[in-house]
């Protein structure tokens, strides 16, 4: 059974950009996402069987690179320089969205045009000074023809290889009010963002070169300098554990 209510709901989008220059200025958007392909069991050539496979593509034009709020979005968006880290990859950024966004006012309302950034839960631009916000505070005043119309950014459908490129977003989640928002709304759960990860932009996790980092080598296991757990007996109200030990990366993992 369906019930309809009076309409005490709101959603609650935000939009915000970010240029995420990957080493330089020359940039591109790409986007890796899985799929499934079915192959041939190498054992058994007459049955089949789908297998994961890594799909990456490059967009080349705005309106390729302006993903719809209801369509299927790659789950992997990077604005990526033409460098490459020591392991041969493209370094670059990844754009991590967080939102869960009601649904878009439909593009038939006539004042739709006033937030037509809604529309695209991530759109990539070639960067221009005119093209400053999505928006403006002077399109309450004429929602009919709104002083900026974002959708007139993706409309002309410049080429985004090797530019300077932008990335506008659209967060949020979508509220109905409930008893625990009584007195304050409450926070937890309530919430959107976009999340800048870098993806293959170092050659290794960058935080090992942090100032407080503890690091082990073979033969250290008994020093209390490094190996707090070295010294339990001297602390009487510890519990027993078994020795700590640690043999390094030898034959573990080797890189050529």
């Amino acid at each position: 059974m369906t019930t309809l209510t009076d309409d005490l709901s709101s959603g609650k989008p935000v939009s915000c950009w970010c240029s995420p220059r990957s080493t330089s200025v020359k940039n591109v958007f790409q986007t890796k996402d899985m799929v499934y392909k079915e192959v041939a069991l190498p054992w058994m050539p007459s049955e089949k069987a789908k297998i994961p496979q890594l799909v990456e593509q490059q967009i080349k034009t705005e309106k390729e690179a302006a993903m719809l709020h209801n369509a299927k979005t790659p789950r992997y968006l990077h604005i990526a320089s033409n460098q490459t880290n020591q392991w041969g990859h493209h370094r670059s950024y990844r754009l991590q969205v967080v939102s869960f966004a009601g649904d878009h006012l439909p593009e038939s309302e006539s004042v739709e045009k006033s937030i037509s950034w809604a529309r695209y839960k991530v759109a990539i631009t070639k960067h221009k000074d005119e093209e400053q916000t999505s928006s403006s505070l002077y399109n309450q005043n004429y929602m009919w023809s709104p002083f900026v119309d974002f959708s007139k950014y993706i409309d002309d459908n410049e080429m985004i290889v090797n530019e300077d490129l932008v990335a506008w977003v659209t967060t949020g989640f979508l509220h109905i009010p409930h008893a625990e928002d009584i007195p304050n709304t409450v926070t937890v759960g309530n919430g959107g963002g976009v999340i800048l990860r870098p993806h293959n932009y170092f050659n290794e996790d960058p935080s090992i070169n942090s100032p407080d980092g503890v690091y082990f080598g073979p033969g250290s296991e008994s020093d209390c300098e490094d190996n707090k757990m070295a010294c339990l007996e001297k602390d009487h109200c510890s519990s027993t554990l078994e020795p700590f030990t640690y043999h390094g990366f030898e034959g573990v993992m080797k890189f050529e």
